[in-house]
């Protein structure tokens, strides 16, 4: 996605403006044409709290209609019509363009209870969440009564427009939109930190396959040179993070039995903060291994 500089937007005529913003919120241009009558903005904080008032000040009804612009998750028959590209992107990066024909039924289902009950669709800040999350925030909010559910239909509206502004605009200053996945392998056998160590990054399922999202391998310092995840939302959810120790010992010559007695280490956690760092080390030797969540 190609970002516009915030001077540009500023400086832009009005129809330009929304042209730019149109689809900040899902096919709400009205939004940026209120939000264009209050420029300049000094940073990105600024042009978001505009979004924000003119989303939180609209008439019951216009609000209304607002969450009703948007698409159910995973619906194969919103797919096929077309979603607008920015949904396309946020749902496929949950996964929801390829799950299982019992993910789909799940979906559907908890769709159409949430529709039957609340007359406007469930509405998620996906990139915030794995699929099992989403599933479990569906049934706790299944029980909520609907004006709570109103607000948090425009809460999580808020927090989608945050994410596609952050990729949209370019500022000097940054929305708290992002988190970080980062590991650090250290050898206690040799003391030094452990490079060259296999990582695969598993997300869980419940339902379905669990899926890598990343494979690195540790360098000179004992860590992956780019993080596991970073520069988007740490999705919430379950994860599994695989080390291949036994080839690291067995390319030093270490001793160790045959088969070796750690040949691949996982490390199961759970995530539940998008825009925290999450730091998990391992801390190692041919026999044992430790680790915590460090910072």
């Amino acid at each position: 996605m190609t970002q516009v500089a915030l001077p540009d937007l500023n400086a832009a005529s009005p129809a330009d403006f929304v042209a730019a913003l149109a689809n900040v919120v899902e096919y709400s241009p009205w939004i940026a044409e209120q939000v264009a009558a209050r420029r300049p903005f000094a940073g990105i904080h600024e042009l978001f709290d505009a979004i924000k008032v003119a989303i939180q000040g609209a008439a019951p009804d216009v609000q209304l209609a607002l969450i009703r612009a948007h698409p159910d998750l995973a619906d194969k028959t919103q797919r096929a019509v077309g979603l607008t590209a920015e949904s396309n992107a946020e749902q496929n990066s949950a996964g929801l363009d390829r799950l299982s024909e019992a993910e789909y039924a799940a979906f559907e289902r908890v769709n159409n209870a949430y529709r039957a009950k609340f007359g406007f669709p469930y509405i998620v800040c996906v990139r915030r969440h794995t699929k099992d999350s989403i599933l479990r925030d569906f049934e706790t909010r299944l029980s909520n009564l609907a004006k709570t559910e109103t607000r948090r239909a425009i809460e999580e509206i808020c927090r989608i427009a945050a994410l596609r502004l952050d990729q949209l605009v370019a500022a000097d200053d940054k929305l708290k939109v992002h988190g970080r996945l980062s590991t650090h392998v250290l050898d206690n056998h040799s003391g030094k930190p452990a490079s060259g160590i296999a990582v695969d990054l598993v997300e869980l399922a419940s339902l379905g396959e669990s899926r890598v999202i990343t494979r690195a391998v540790t360098n000179h310092d004992g860590r992956t040179d780019d993080p596991l995840i970073g520069g988007r939302p740490l999705p919430i959810g379950r994860y599994e993070l695989r080390f291949r120790v036994g080839k690291y010992y067995g390319e030093r010559n270490v001793p160790t039995s045959d088969p070796p007695f750690l040949d691949e280490i996982p490390l199961r956690f759970a995530i539940s903060e998008p825009e925290g760092h999450y730091h998990v080390p391992l801390l190692v030797t041919p026999w044992s291994y430790a680790t915590y969540r460090g910072s």
